[in-house]
């Protein structure tokens, strides 16, 4: 079975802005007929600035991990914690459905994101011609998971305010949890600077 042209084989191109589709044009000063914003039928420096976002993520990701991200203090007790050995301590207070839910969005969907991320980008630049369906896939899989990595800074969140309404007890965030939501951030506009159209073209991608 023959594959499908592509929009720019058709000479169409869609806005970023508004999503109306127009007559493909090279002119680096073409712009959309309805919003007047600029057209480009793939995103300038899309590869370039993945892998900067998606390799800074990855060097916040290694104290986002040494550090500890939560501080527990009682009147006789004071415990930091970083995310593993929060988890931990989760699975030992009796709630392993808290810590496995920690445990995917802490640790399992960050290294999943970058693993899939950085053979995207490792696709494209090499031209690779394995499944690009499948590599759509996985790209929308990256987008979907994004946002629940936050989790780990919202259950922070959560417990710094209930605990605080306690007289012998505080919940404390502690930086380890400010380097765990720069991770998400950056790992989310990586994901959004990639431009997926890239899978779908055969030449080498600049």
């Amino acid at each position: 079975m023959s594959e499908l042209p592509r929009a720019q084989d058709l000479g169409m191109m869609s806005c970023h802005v508004c999503r109306l589709v127009t007559t493909y044009s090279d002119d680096p000063d073409a712009c959309c007929p309805r919003c007047h914003n600029r057209l480009h039928p793939r995103k300038h420096g899309s590869l370039a600035r993945s892998w900067a976002l998606l390799i800074a993520a990855a060097i916040f990701y290694i104290p986002a991990n040494a550090f500890p991200i939560m501080r527990t203090q009682s009147l006789f007790d004071k415990d930091d914690n970083t995310i593993l050995s929060g988890i931990v301590e989760l699975w030992r207070a009796g709630s392993p459905d808290l810590a496995i839910i920690v445990f995917t969005a802490s640790i399992v969907v960050p290294v999943l994101k970058f693993a899939i991320l950085g053979y995207l980008l490792v696709s494209v630049q090499r031209s690779s011609d394995w499944s690009a369906r499948r590599r759509a896939k996985l790209y929308r899989f990256v987008e979907l998971v994004g946002y629940w990595s936050m989790l780990d800074v919202f259950v922070v969140a959560i417990l710094s305010a209930l605990v605080h309404f306690k007289v012998l007890s505080r919940v404390e965030p502690l930086p380890g949890v400010v380097y765990f939501g720069v991770v998400v951030v950056l790992t989310m506009l990586a994901a959004m600077s990639f431009d997926p159209r890239l899978i779908w073209d055969k030449r080498k991608a600049q």
